[in-house]
């Protein structure tokens, strides 16, 4: 095992990887920008390295900086974390170069998963559903031929895409020129790639996902499923685990599919698999190679702690279970409260006057803010994640709702509002919502 991690990070994720390594007698080092100096993450590790000014391009994505305070604090592992390098294939590579591990998948696994193109032909291959699409990046001038075989409406991806940057819906054919030169746009200023791709927009699907853990013995089991489709501009608000729509038999189904498939691919470390799910069918549309913001409504249902595992398999440990040995107790629901308008999204940063977190059965706040710590304007507006696990869904509404009422940080906007007026919607009660839902509830028309 290892003596001494570095955590390659800052904010929550930084503070949640420390407290794993502590309670595995591992050392901990901190990275920070200068902008960081007083964060929480830095005061609990047993030691903290400045690695650059507050812009993340010169200090949390500086790797020459990184490695070089690995090497003097002797760290012999980087975790990684999520955001930042923790896709960035080529880190990968050069961490391993200079002796230390990489806790994370094999860097030809982010390389080929982090290429929409490379990874839905990969998952193809392996027996992973897919929705139907281009099957590869499309010029302008075959666009409205492979849209016209694919039947609209068409989803436009960027092919080095994320996060929603570079995607755009085309209804019909006179949509298309403007979606593809918007998408292309976005693209090239996003990623510095303007290839794009076409997919079958499904029009009321629900963001599925599960969660794979595999060990360098080839044992690869999955810890079930989280409903992330309370989405604004594709990005996560709300996840449970697991999802009100799927029955045993297609949880199950599902995820024999997917440890089979990354059983053939050779996977190493923690890693989701995506899908689009409509109509009791699955469609792959992405695998992201690293932990994920939601990872915790799963540690809640298995009683695992993922991110130890993850750092158990990078020392080349294997799996303590298998699949037949993971069994799920109730329900657990993620909400992600970000320094932000409830209702505009407007980033809030400033400094936080009051900090309360709920407690009691079945509650959990990673936070690594505390009272009289300035949220600095540089980085992602995420702040905390309330995680509630319940025996069964409406208990765990219950306790979510209570918790949410429990819940003070002031100073600063949030989204607490947010989730406290959701917990009165009926279709959120219900469980009855898809990807569409947040974004129409926020216009005022949840119902079309």
């Amino acid at each position: 095992m290892f003596e001494k991690i570095l955590i390659a990070n800052r904010g929550e994720i930084a503070l949640r990887i420390n407290r794993a390594c502590k309670e595995m007698g591992i050392a901990t080092v901190a990275i920070h920008s200068t902008a960081d100096a007083d964060a929480m993450h830095v005061r609990l590790a047993d030691e903290s390295v400045c690695v650059g000014p507050p812009p993340a391009s010169q200090s949390y994505l500086n790797i020459p900086q990184i490695v070089a305070a690995c090497e003097i604090t002797g760290a012999e592992a980087i975790h990684p974390g999520y955001g930042f390098l923790s896709e960035n294939a080529r880190f990968a590579e050069i961490v391993q170069e200079h002796g230390i591990t990489f806790i994370g998948p094999k860097p030809e696994h982010i390389r080929m998963m982090g290429d929409k193109i490379t990874a839905i032909q990969a998952v193809k291959d392996v027996g992973i559903p897919t929705v139907p699409g281009s099957g590869g990046a499309v010029t302008d001038a075959d666009a409205e031929r492979v849209a016209g075989e694919i039947g609209y409406p068409v989803l436009i991806k960027a092919t080095a895409g994320g996060g929603g940057r570079g995607m755009k819906v085309a209804l019909s054919a006179a949509d298309l020129p403007l979606a593809l030169s918007t998408a292309r746009a976005e693209a090239k200023a996003a990623f510095g790639n303007d290839q794009v791709y076409m997919e079958k927009y499904l029009q009321r699907p629900r963001h599925i996902e599960l969660q794979v853990l595999a060990d360098s013995q080839g044992k690869v089991i999955h810890l079930g499923e989280r409903d992330c489709s309370l989405q604004r501009r594709h990005q996560k608000v709300w996840e449970e685990a697991g999802s009100p729509a799927l029955n045993a038999e297609q949880r199950e189904d599902i995820g024999g599919v997917v440890t089979r498939a990354l059983t053939k691919l050779g996977y190493l470390g923690a890693g989701t698999i995506e899908f689009l799910f409509e109509e009791g069918r699955f469609y792959f549309i992405e695998m992201n190679t690293r932990l994920q913001v939601e990872h915790p409504v799963t540690e809640a249902i298995t009683g695992l702690d993922i991110v130890r595992e993850q750092i158990r398999i990078a020392a080349g440990g294997s799996l303590e279970i298998d699949q037949k040995d993971v069994s799920f107790s109730g329900h657990a629901i993620e909400c992600r409260i970000n320094a932000e308008n409830p209702f505009t999204f407007q980033p809030s940063p400033g400094t936080v006057t009051q900090f309360h977190t709920p407690g009691g059965l079945g509650v959990r706040f990673d936070s690594a803010i505390y009272a009289g710590y300035r949220i600095p304007p540089y980085y992602d507006s995420l702040i905390g994640k309330l995680v509630v696990h319940g025996k069964n869904r409406n208990e765990c509404l219950m306790r979510l709702r209570r918790a949410l009422d429990e819940l003070v940080v002031g100073g600063i906007d949030t989204t607490i509002p947010l989730f406290q007026k959701l917990m009165h919607e009926p279709d959120i009660l219900n469980g009855e919502y898809n990807i569409h839902w947040l974004e129409r509830y926020l216009a005022g028309r949840p119902d079309l």
